[in-house]
């Protein structure tokens, strides 16, 4: 079974939290076992699990800052001059898609555990995020 969610973003790592329209699509699925793959589709969103809580999500955007900083030079922006370089690079960090169990019918996450959507370029978006659920 395939679900999207749409959605419309502001850019420059907003999180968006996912876990209830995921776990909202494997009860529609009537499965009581398996798993979700959630896919964000584009080059610059990333799928991942965190705590979502506002000091976590201060941090999440700092860490990505040290690790592929806005200010410096990329290839990509001389190429295409849409100064998104180190959105892609965020991006292809952390990764474009997230494997999820549910048994009984329900996601396998820890107490503190969300599903989020991170849009890492640096405008706002209208995104696009697949579920495909598999199971019995």
């Amino acid at each position: 079974m395939t679900e999207y969610a749409d959605f419309q973003t502001r850019g420059d790592g907003e999180m968006t939290d996912l876990t209830g329209k995921v776990a909202a699509a494997v009860e529609r699925s009537g499965l009581s076992a398996g798993a979700v793959v959630v896919f964000a589709s584009g080059a610059t969103g990333a799928v991942t699990t965190i705590e979502y809580e506002p000091g976590l999500v201060e941090d999440m955007k700092a860490a990505l800052e040290r690790m592929a900083p806005r200010d410096i030079e990329y290839a990509h922006n001389r190429r295409w001059g849409d100064g998104n370089g180190h959105s892609h690079i965020r991006a292809s960090i952390i990764g474009p898609s997230l494997t999820v169990p549910f048994s009984d019918g329900k996601l396998m996450l820890g107490t503190w555990q969300q599903i989020v959507f991170i849009d890492l370029d640096t405008s706002p978006r209208h995104r696009r995020v697949v579920f495909q659920i598999i199971g019995e």
